[in-house]
């Protein structure tokens, strides 16, 4: 388990998008290897960018409702949200370069 994303429940999701800090969300399930191969690198670049942003995971088998709600069709899918609102997403396993040109792009 990572430990610079932290696993969180539809509540506690909700509570982060309140906030004035943007959120990274990793939707993701147990039994998906890409998953497991993106879990490590999203670790990884959420080191570098944890005064950015907040980095969190999200089980689309524990949280349906958050699978519905933000059209979760494909995993891993990490999506940034800033003040709230979805402002991107990117689907599929990615080097570290990739995901971090991603992530601070949409920051």
């Amino acid at each position: 388990m990572s430990n610079n994303v932290k696993e969180v429940s539809e509540i506690e999701f909700n509570e982060l998008l309140k906030g004035s800090m943007p959120v990274v969300c990793d939707f993701f399930a147990n039994w998906c290897g890409p998953c497991k191969m993106l879990a490590p690198v999203l670790d990884a670049v959420a080191e570098e960018l944890k005064d950015k942003a907040a980095f969190v995971k999200v089980n689309v088998d524990d949280n349906e409702s958050l699978a519905v709600k933000y059209r979760i069709s494909s995993i891993p899918c990490v999506k940034i949200f800033v003040g709230g609102e979805e402002k991107a997403q990117n689907l599929g396993f990615v080097p570290k370069q990739m995901l971090q040109a991603f992530i601070e792009s949409n920051l």
